[in-house]
């Protein structure tokens, strides 16, 4: 199989590991060679953390600039930003709902328009699904599971090949029983959105 190239980029705390594990099991159990690698900036002052996926047979876990085949963000500032290792045929799925860095609340520091965010993706990459991740994960329970809305989002791109069944079980695997219902529930909701396009 040709090798996929997954960029995932977050702010610290916003479950960008949790996601890539749950991938990379989802991976394992579809019998896809699958390699990783993680940049962690830092998490605790809402600090970039990017992983690299390569799915498929790669002799390196880096993602050069201009490489990647798609483009997860939970952060709409941070997917602009890594908007440098897209290319003409990458598909971008991004959060709409922005975590401003303490820049811009101190005021020095412009957050960016989201509709002209959301023009230069589309400028630059075959695809964007844009949605409001937040709004759908408060509706599976919990302001925390956004990354679980993106991660839905990202299988029903069939992208990554990965079936959403062998999602769903890496997740009963790698999420405590207690958030798992609600996990789910986002995922579904972040798989339909990214199916009619409405968030």
């Amino acid at each position: 199989m040709d090798t996929i190239r997954l960029i995932i980029v977050a702010v610290g705390g916003q479950g960008n590991l949790l996601s890539s594990s749950i991938l990379g099991e989802a991976a394992l159990l579809s019998g896809i060679p699958v390699g990783m690698s993680e940049i962690h900036g830092m998490a605790q002052r809402g600090g970039v953390v990017e992983s690299a996926m390569l799915f498929g047979d790669a002799l390196s876990t880096v993602i050069s600039d201009g490489e990647a085949d798609v483009l997860v963000g939970f952060e709409p500032s941070e997917t602009l930003r890594a908007l440098k290792k897209c290319n003409r045929n990458t598909v971008v799925i991004t959060n709409l709902a922005p975590l401003p860095p303490f820049t811009v609340a101190m005021g020095k520091g412009v957050y960016p328009d989201l509709d002209r965010l959301q023009d230069l993706i589309r400028a630059k990459t075959e695809k964007l699904i844009a949605m409001d991740a937040l709004k759908l994960a408060k509706q599976a329970g919990s302001n925390l599971a956004v990354n679980m809305v993106l991660l839905g989002a990202l299988i029903q791109t069939g992208k990554i090949p990965v079936s959403a069944e062998n999602v769903k079980q890496a997740m009963r695997t790698k999420v405590k029983p207690a958030f798992l219902e609600i996990n789910l529930k986002a995922f579904e909701l972040g798989f339909s959105a990214a199916q009619t396009g409405r968030s």
